[in-house]
């Protein structure tokens, strides 16, 4: 029997509406922190979910970073009006992702020795409360992303900057071209 993924995939032609992208991509973000949520309660190591994570955790959450810090984030610099006050919120976000490098290579370490020497996270309680505290932290980075940082980008962004945007997320995933949304196919 085939394993179905916790972690949806997202068809890449959604690339080319970057900021849907990102919107399906913070849905992803929450199927991780559910999965995370199995993985720390669980008494038992699952090979293929802990795998799962970390494939996560060592690919998708890296792109998905420096597709905000390099791309959004930027943008947003550029075209926000001083009104919308999105500094301070882009800087909280920011120092989140800085944060997240140590706190990553902490999961994934732990992730790994968890596999390894077939012990549950549950096993320890300092385990438990690592993946638990990242899962808390991660669903409020979602939250204001989704409630303040793409509203706003939907209102100022060209559609110059989503196209450029598109393009340099697909070539970081090593896709050629400029993804093709299904609103520019043929009729």
């Amino acid at each position: 029997m085939k394993h179905a993924p916790a972690i949806e995939p997202i068809p890449t032609a959604l690339m080319a509406e970057p900021l849907n992208w990102l919107f399906a991509e913070h849905y992803r973000h929450r199927q991780f922190c559910a999965l995370i949520e199995r993985i720390a309660a669980s008494q038992v190591v699952s090979h293929l979910e802990t795998q799962e994570a970390l494939t996560f955790l060592r690919h998708d959450l890296p792109l998905h970073i420096v597709d905000e810090e390099d791309d959004l984030f930027p943008l947003l610099r550029r075209r926000c009006e001083p009104e919308d006050e999105v500094d301070r919120v882009l800087g909280s976000l920011s120092a989140d992702h800085r944060d997240d490098i140590d706190v990553v290579a902490q999961l994934i370490s732990l992730l790994e020795a968890s596999l390894r020497l077939e012990r549950p996270p549950a096993a320890s309680p300092k385990a438990q409360r690592q993946l638990r505290a990242f899962v808390a932290r991660e669903r409020a980075h979602i939250a204001l992303e989704n409630a303040v940082v793409l509203p706003i980008a939907r209102l100022r962004l060209t559609q110059e900057d989503l196209e450029v945007f598109a393009r340099r997320m697909a070539a970081r995933r090593g896709l050629p071209g400029r993804p093709v949304s299904t609103s520019d196919a043929a009729p």
